[in-house]
This record gives C-alpha cells, structure tokens and sequence, in this order.
C-alpha cells in the first residue's frame, strides 16, 4: 500500500501538461471569482439564504476551487518507454 502512495504522490512533483495546467487554473479562477462575489454580495444574498448557510456556500465554493487545482497537479506527462 505504501508504495502506491509513494507512486500517487511523486506524480504531483512531475510536470503537469499544460493542457490540465489551464484547467485547474480555470477552476481555481472561476470558484475564487464566485466566492469573492458572494462575499460582496453577503447581504443581498443574507435575505435569501441564512448567514450559516451562506458561509458554508461561499466556503464550499472555495474548497472546491483549491481541491480542484490540487487534484489536477497530479495529472503528469505520459512517457513511451521503448
């Protein structure tokens, strides 16, 4: 079991495509943009939903945004090997 940890994790330090690059930073962009948005928006937003639910919107919001491009750096470069 170690050993596939060891192998899932050295694949976050190799170089991410650029392609699931972009796509992560995408993900970031847009749950950052909508999460600052609601905190701009918090009381507008505060007579529709409760403050409890309202944090943990924006704060769900926000976590998605980093796991996002978290995950995505575990995307590496496919080698052929000969």
């Amino acid at each position: 079991m170690t050993t596939k940890i060891k192998k899932t994790a050295s694949r976050y330090y190799a170089p991410t495509p650029a392609k699931w690059r972009k796509i992560g930073d995408s993900i970031l962009y847009g749950c950052g943009a909508i999460g600052a948005s609601g905190l701009i928006g918090f009381d507008e937003l505060n007579d529709i939903f409760s403050p409890k639910e309202l944090k943990i919107i924006i704060g769900g919001i926000l976590i998605l945004g980093f796991v996002g491009k978290f995950i995505t750096n575990f995307f590496k470069e496919e080698t052929k090997q000969s």
